[in-house]
């Protein structure tokens, strides 16, 4: 039975979901996952996706990489899916929104343009990130948060560092 929590952070690319984890695993001391981060470093893809310019996620390297640590709790995971995860792995599964506009502004900013800036702004218009956490997940577990500004993402961080510490394993 694992001590703490894990908690999923997810959101469409430019949400802020890296600096929302880092900020909570700072303030908490769970284990940032960024996946991303871990696909590349520990090559747990199939290739190069030159059109949307990402490395192709093989999910079952991931989920054997990430299993041991997830069983252990302390994590916060860090990344635009959530549907090839384990249910059982999360205690919470945060969707992080962003307004359309906003948005564009940051994903543009990043360098993102045609098919990938296009595919991102769509994804977020139709909610595709919500609607995969709450099919994947029980409903008690996903919460959708706002996260336009610096101020939600400040409140974000607040709340979900609360309801960490606020945590108790399931008897």
């Amino acid at each position: 039975m694992r001590s703490k929590p894990n908690i999923l952070v997810t959101g469409t690319p430019g949400t802020g979901k890296t600096t929302t984890s880092a900020a909570v695993a700072e303030a908490t001391t769970l284990r940032h996952i960024n996946i991303g981060d871990l696909v590349r470093d520990k090559k747990l893809h199939d290739g190069w996706d030159d059109q949307l310019e990402c490395y192709v996620i093989n999910e079952d390297l991931v989920c054997d990489e990430l299993e041991e640590m997830m069983e252990e709790g302390g994590n916060i995971v860090d990344h635009h899916g959530c549907d090839f995860f384990p249910e059982r792995w999360f205690d919470r599964v945060v969707v992080l929104q962003t307004e359309n506009s906003v948005l564009y502004d940051r994903l543009s900013k990043r360098g993102y343009s045609g098919a990938k800036l296009t595919n991102n702004i769509e994804c977020e218009i139709f909610q595709v990130l919500l609607e995969e956490a709450n099919d994947s997940y029980p409903e008690e577990t996903v919460v959708a948060m706002k996260s336009d500004s610096i101020d939600d993402m400040n409140r974000n961080v607040a709340t979900i560092t609360e309801w960490v510490r606020s945590w108790r394993p399931a008897a």
